[in-house]
């Protein structure tokens, strides 16, 4: 049998994790299309629970796994598969926001339900490596406050005037607004038309606003958004169907419902159909809200995603669209 402690009391985790482990060995799920966790080495001088990502080698490489739970069924310490002897330790435990309880059952429905791999599953909600590690200092741009005389471009024009509808953004974000090249937006710091502030990878990120009142409803979409808002706002599982042919204001409703579980203290994940109708619905939704959601899909760059995904692990996202 496996001579492993386990100590209930921890600080600052959701109810089901409650307990700190003291252990020689845990398992640990890794990313990969594998039958379930393996077995790993606690160094005497490192503490893990259940949901801290990790380090640990596998063959020749390291990985970047999830400390799964710990190895009891039912109450009982189950049988080594591998001696101590022959495991290998968990290297280091990354600071970055635990994976909670549910997250991980969520994590072991989907695959029993699609017959998959429990680490094929956790390898989707893991998709950015780079989330897993400290963050470089970005370089945002804002309009010099004594900008120089220069020669007005369409370009350079176009990348003035995005700068001027929002707060500071960086190189590339400015460029795809502005519809330029990269270029175009060093160029202009260059010149000394526009400042560069650095700035902390993981910034606060501006709130939407559920109290913004949305535009008047008519009696039947009020009766919608109503039925909608109030199942949003008690929370729990809830499925509605809302029918309506092409600009009828089914989306107008929807926000009645996000606004309501944005102030329930929620977060929102909004699904569009296909990534052609991401920008007009961001516009709807800053409009709506006072700011823009963070965006989520394939055309996004890396390092943006790394971002989103962080902000939503840590709550900073109150909405997620992709």
């Amino acid at each position: 049998m496996m001579d492993t402690l386990y100590r209930m009391r921890f600080a600052r985790t959701s109810s089901s994790d409650q307990f700190d482990v003291i252990a020689k060995r845990v398992r640990v799920l890794l990313p990969l299309p594998l039958s379930g966790p393996y077995d790993y080495l606690v160094p005497p001088d490192l503490s893990v629970i259940p949901g801290d990502f990790v380090q640990v080698p596998l063959g020749r490489q390291t990985r970047i796994g999830v400390v799964w739970d710990p190895a009891e069924e039912n109450g009982k310490v189950l049988e080594k598969v591998v001696d101590d002897s022959r495991l290998r330790g968990i290297e280091v435990r990354l600071e970055v926001l635990r994976m909670s309880e549910p997250m991980r059952r969520f994590i072991d429905w989907i695959a029993t339900y699609s017959m998959s791999a429990p680490g094929a599953v956790l390898r989707m909600a893991m998709s950015i490596p780079e989330a897993f590690v400290p963050g470089r200092p970005r370089i945002l741009f804002r309009p010099a406050d004594d900008a120089p005389d220069f020669r007005e471009t369409p370009a350079r024009k176009r990348v003035l005037e995005a700068l001027g509808r929002g707060p500071a953004r960086g190189a590339i974000d400015l460029a795809r607004e502005a519809a330029v090249g990269p270029g175009v937006v060093r160029g202009l710091a260059k010149l000394g038309v526009i400042d560069g502030i650095e700035v902390s990878d993981d910034l606060p990120l501006s709130r939407p606003d559920p109290t913004i009142p949305g535009p008047n409803l008519s009696a039947e979409q009020q009766q919608a958004a109503t039925a909608l808002a109030g199942r949003a706002g008690v929370g729990g599982f809830s499925v509605t169907l809302l029918d309506g042919v092409t600009g009828s204001g089914k989306t107008e409703v929807y926000f009645e419902g996000i606004a309501a579980a944005l102030a329930a203290g929620r977060q929102v994940l909004v699904l569009l159909p296909e990534i052609a109708l991401t920008a007009q619905f961001l516009e709807r939704f800053e409009d709506r809200f006072g700011t823009r959601p963070q965006e989520w899909h394939s055309d996004v760059p890396r390092a943006r995603r790394r971002r989103v995904w962080r902000a939503v692990a840590d709550g900073r996202a109150r909405v997620g669209v992709g």
